[in-house]
């Protein structure tokens, strides 16, 4: 839409050493609502998400698994991407980092850092986590029971002696304290932005950027004796899906810098210190906001691929449906803290918020619309102040969402979705349409026609966390999918017009965790 800035937002690219899991799915997914939200909004959105494919863990995980690397990571990669397209997701690009484009991107951003004397030759003597693809300083490191050095993340370290180029990191600490202090908003949620502080106000370290002992990455220019320090190369992705090194293009100039880097926790690090620093020797502008969001446990326990309980997505898809999972996720925890999976916390939300909230508001309507209007829109009459009151709370509701888009809280624009739902539900209840019926048809025409407007506002929506469900009640409404778009709040539901049969939109599950399966559905159609 002309007038609005465009926007990019960007995953992490999943490292490719495992099988996808909930985790993935959860960061995909939340890129995946704020991107459908602003398209709805009338923005230009290019959304990317990919897979990071170099680094000695999947050079060691590919050996493990008698393969070589590139026929591992086409396997992996391939996974992943399959996992975006089942759980509905509407990135504009998928990279991979043995991409042509990517390699290209990757060796220039190395010549531009080279180029303003950033990066040097010398030797490299420390720690290194090989699952972490992460270099650690002696006062980072624990002990062990077995007597072996730990890193933070709780991955096990290994001395590491080699040449190596490094990056000029320790020049970047006051320009990146000046970078964060003019951009309060840059890192969220607030407790990140504190930890990343902290860190930086501590001394900054120069960075090896170069491996010598493995040759599964993208070869150093000019001395391919090394590879590129794997956090470098994939970080690079987020400007290479923009057209890098071409920075004249339409594309590039459209789109960095990026709006959003959306990641998890862990790797907040490498978004908030390094690459800001590395954009900015290459003279690059840094993106504009990095958001971390928390991890899942399970029942509990911490997701660990060795206890057995890493949650599938596909697994949870097929026992509760796509919407309900999407919704959940979404909804059970503020966006950036942690949050706890449980099977019975799943069921007690679908069961009262999604199938007797939203599905039986839906369907109670809707089903009287049939039996009493015809099975059309109906024709109000004059509203009351209570009518009013319902339309009003549904119509600003937009202006809410936006402000919580755009804080990534999405859990706080549920609520607000959720307190309308709510509302019309009492409605309902006080106006008694089915009593109306008898003693004054024209007022209950007026009150069902108010619902369905109501229902109308909430299914438009809703289209950014559960799109198949609301666009079969939009289906059910009579809107075009043509008037779908936030653009299309304002035009009101057309009197007479014909409506299908009504149908349940959401299903009931029984509320054993481990017997979790749909149990009827929602509506009781009076």
């Amino acid at each position: 839409m002309p007038g609005k800035t465009p926007i990019y937002l960007t995953t992490p690219i999943y490292y490719v050493n495992d099988d996808p899991h909930i985790g993935h799915a959860y960061t995909t997914l939340a890129c995946d609502v704020l991107a459908r939200f602003k398209r709805l909004d009338g923005f230009d959105v290019h959304f990317l998400t990919g897979t990071d494919e170099h680094g000695q863990k999947v050079d060691k995980a590919a050996r493990a698994a008698g393969v070589d690397p590139q026929a591992f990571t086409d396997k992996v990669s391939g996974n992943f991407r399959a996992l975006a397209e089942f759980m509905g997701c509407s990135n504009d690009d998928f990279i991979r980092t043995t991409e042509p484009r990517h390699i290209a991107a990757s060796q220039a951003i190395w010549r531009a850092i080279l180029a303003n004397g950033h990066i040097y030759l010398g030797s490299y003597a420390g720690w290194y986590a090989v699952r972490d693809e992460a270099f650690y300083g002696e006062s980072e490191l624990t002990q062990g029971s077995a007597g072996q050095k730990i890193a933070p993340s709780g991955a096990e370290v290994e001395w590491v002696e080699e040449p190596s180029y490094f990056f000029r990191l320790s020049a970047w600490q006051e320009p990146l304290l000046t970078f964060y202090a003019d951009n309060p908003d840059f890192i969220a949620p607030e407790t990140r932005r504190n930890e990343v502080l902290s860190f930086v106000r501590g001394g900054l370290q120069d960075l090896s950027v170069s491996r010598t002992s493995f040759a599964w990455g993208v070869p150093v220019p000019d001395d391919p004796a090394h590879v590129m320090y794997v956090w470098l190369d994939a970080l690079t992705n987020y400007i290479t899906g923009v057209g890098y090194p071409d920075t004249k293009s339409d594309m590039f100039s459209k789109y960095w810098p990026a709006n959003l880097h959306m990641v998890g926790k862990d790797i907040l690090r490498f978004h908030a210190i390094y690459w800001p620093a590395f954009l900015m020797a290459a003279g690059l502008a840094p993106p504009k906001r990095v958001f971390a969001h928390g991890w899942w446990t399970n029942e509990g326990q911490k997701i660990s691929k060795s206890v057995g309980n890493v949650i599938s997505p596909y697994a949870l898809v097929a026992r509760y449906g796509l919407d309900p999972i999407r919704y959940f996720l979404l909804r059970e925890v503020p966006f950036g803290n942690d949050g706890d999976f449980s099977h019975r916390a799943l069921v007690m939300r679908l069961n009262s918020e999604l199938a007797n909230d939203f599905g039986n508001l839906v369907q109670r309507v809707l089903s009287m619309i049939a039996r009493n209007c015809d099975a059309a829109v109906p024709e109000p009459g004059p509203h009351s102040e209570e009518d009013t009151q319902l339309l009003d709370s549904a119509g600003k509701l937009l202006v809410t969402l936006r402000r919580s888009m755009d804080a990534q809280s999405f859990h706080e624009g549920l609520e607000a979705i959720w307190a309308v739902v709510r509302a019309a539900n009492v409605y309902v209840d006080r106006q008694a349409p089915w009593s109306l019926r008898k003693t004054d048809p024209a007022r209950m025409q007026t009150v069902l026609y108010v619902l369905s407007e109501a229902i109308r506002h909430l299914a438009i929506l809703t289209q950014p966390i559960m799109p198949g469900s609301a666009g079969r009640i939009l289906d059910q409404l009579g809107v075009p999918e043509t008037a779908r778009t936030f653009n299309h709040l304002a035009i009101c539901l057309e009197p007479g017009t014909k409506l299908p049969n009504p149908a349940p939109i959401f299903p009931r599950f029984v509320a054993d965790a481990e017997q979790a399966a749909p149990a009827g559905t929602s509506g009781d159609g009076r």
